[in-house]
């Protein structure tokens, strides 16, 4: 599939959560998009239910069917549990990283700053959104980029929330990737079992 540009609403009823970012449409229309949104559900099989949280992680962050196949290789050959090494990859892709650091308000903003080259990693410019960050690596925005207005009022709006393996100085506008966030810190409602099980078959 494409990379998804369409309504963010329509994702977010599919799923009923807020996957693309908060969504009013939720509150308003709580069943799913299409003219068969508000009939009876008939059984859903273990295999769909498998298939849509692979979809709503891909969804998420924003990756692509190959790449998202490639990341899961990665993960079943690391050592640990492969689900969780899934989503510890996704976390440490580098346009999630400018997302959760408050450098852009949602992870569309940060794959474009990154595109853009407006983010810089241990002082030089990538512009690859699934670049792969390591620990200890750095990650700011470039010094003619620090007064774009989507950085600024990101900045200013920034969440006190703080995320355990990021670090970030306010006064250089430069974020540290501390190492891999936990499972139980990454506060999406996955079901990544489900993922490795479709894998699986």
């Amino acid at each position: 599939m494409a990379r998804y540009t369409g309504p963010k609403s329509k994702i977010a009823r599919r799923f009923g959560e807020p996957i693309l970012g908060p969504s009013k449409a939720l509150a308003r229309k709580n069943y799913a998009p299409g003219m068969h949104g508000k009939g009876k559900r008939s059984k859903v099989s273990e295999y769909a239910i498998q298939l849509k949280e692979k979809q709503k992680v891909k969804y998420t962050y924003g990756i692509l069917e190959r790449q998202f196949e490639n990341l899961f290789h990665k993960a079943a050959v690391k050592e640990g549990i492969t689900g969780e090494n899934l989503l510890k990859l996704c976390e440490a892709r580098l346009d999630n990283t400018v997302y959760r650091l408050g450098i852009a308000p949602t992870r569309r903003a940060a794959r474009q700053l990154v595109i853009h080259k407006h983010i810089i990693v241990d002082g030089e410019v990538v512009n690859v959104p699934s670049y792969s960050l390591r620990a200890g690596q750095l990650i700011g925005v470039r010094e003619k980029s620090k007064s774009l207005e989507v950085v600024t009022n990101s900045l200013a709006g920034r969440s006190p929330k703080r995320y355990n393996w990021l670090e970030w100085s306010e006064s250089d506008m430069v974020g540290k990737f501390l190492a891999y966030p936990e499972r139980d810190q990454i506060t999406e409602n996955f079901n990544e079992q489900a993922i490795v099980e479709l894998y699986s078959k």
